[in-house]
């Protein structure tokens, strides 16, 4: 399991899946939408972690080259979803 600092939490936010057909869909809260300053376009990796937890990170894009990095932001570390 992954071990948090309650100092480092800035939010934590629940959704519910949708599945449809093949489609597998959740909605980013709000409050996390901010939080990441997401736009239309961005990209988000997602990291399985073998005790079920799922990281998930704002992309950042690089440039005209297909490889992303992931956006370091000390103030805002990556959100987590159990």
């Amino acid at each position: 399991m992954v071990q948090l600092d309650l100092d480092d939490i800035e939010s934590i936010e629940e959704t519910t899946v949708t599945v449809r057909s093949y489609r597998h869909r959740t909605t980013i809260p709000s409050k996390i939408f901010r939080l990441l300053n997401l736009t239309q376009g961005d990209r988000l990796r997602w990291i399985a972690l073998k005790d079920g937890s799922v990281l998930v990170m704002k992309l950042k894009d690089t440039g005209p080259s297909t490889e992303t990095v992931i956006e370091e932001n000390p103030v805002h570390p990556p959100t987590e979803i159990i």
